[in-house]
C-alpha cells in the first residue's frame, strides 16, 4: 500500500505582499503627478491666452487716444531726419557726433533686420525742430567714406500705404496689339464656296 504526501502549498510571505502593494501606490503615485502637471500646463497655457487676448483687445485705442498718439508722433517726426547710406560698420554714437553740431541730439536710431545686421539707414531725433534744417544743411557729407542722403522724416499714417508705380522693365519689348489670326481658304486664295441647287431625279434624262 503506497502512501502519498500530501503536496507542499504555497504561502505568500507577508514581506512579498507588502513590497506589491508599495510598488502599486508608488505607480497610483506617479500618475496622480503626471495628471497634475498636465493640468498645470493647460492652466498656464489658458492664463497665457488670456493675457494675449487683454493685450490685443487693449491694443485697440479710442479714437482720442489715438489722435492724441498721431499727434505726438507727427510732433517727434518734425525734429527728425533721415539718413540714407550709412556704412554699416557705423554706431550710433559715431552719427550722434556726426550732427552735433546742428543741435542736441536725443535719440540715434539705426535699423537692423531680423538677424540684427544694418540695413544702411538711421533716424536721428533733435530736440529742437531748429536742428532739423541745420541738418539738411550736410546732404552728401561723408561718414566712413560714403556720402550721406539726409532728409526731413516723414510721418507715416496708420492704414496708408504709399503708393509705388510700377517700374517698366527696358528688357522686355512691348507687347504689340492682339490680331486676329488669318485663315487661309481651303478653296483657294479668292474663292468661295458656290451654292448649288438640288436637283429632282429624272429617269427621262
Amino acid at each position: 500500500m503506497l502512501i502519498r504526501s500530501p503536496l507542499p502549498t504555497r504561502h505568500t510571505s507577508p514581506s512579498i505582499i507588502s513590497s506589491r502593494a508599495l510598488q502599486m501606490l508608488l505607480q497610483d503615485l506617479d500618475d496622480m503627478k503626471r495628471r497634475l502637471k498636465e493640468m498645470e500646463d493647460e492652466a498656464a497655457a489658458l492664463r497665457e491666452m488670456q493675457a494675449k487676448v487683454e493685450k490685443e483687445m487693449g491694443s485697440v485705442q479710442d479714437p482720442a487716444s489715438a489722435a492724441t498718439s498721431q499727434a505726438n508722433r507727427e510732433e517727434v517726426d518734425s525734429r527728425s531726419i533721415f539718413v540714407g547710406n550709412v556704412d554699416y560698420s557705423c554706431t550710433p554714437e559715431e552719427v550722434q557726433q556726426h550732427f552735433q553740431s546742428c543741435g542736441t541730439v536725443n535719440r540715434v536710431t539705426i535699423r537692423t533686420d531680423k538677424y540684427g545686421q544694418p540695413k544702411g539707414y538711421a533716424y536721428v531725433e533733435f530736440l529742437e525742430a531748429e536742428a532739423v534744417q541745420e541738418a539738411l544743411l550736410l546732404n552728401e557729407s561723408e561718414l566712413h567714406g560714403r556720402q550721406l542722403k539726409v532728409t526731413a522724416k516723414r510721418t507715416n499714417i496708420p492704414g496708408m500705404k504709399q503708393y509705388r508705380p510700377r517700374r517698366s522693365n527696358p528688357f522686355m519689348q512691348p507687347r504689340d496689339p492682339f490680331m486676329a489670326p488669318y485663315f487661309f481658304s481651303p478653296y483657294g486664295y479668292g474663292k468661295v464656296p458656290r451654292l448649288r441647287m438640288a436637283t429632282r431625279y429624272s429617269p427621262y434624262y
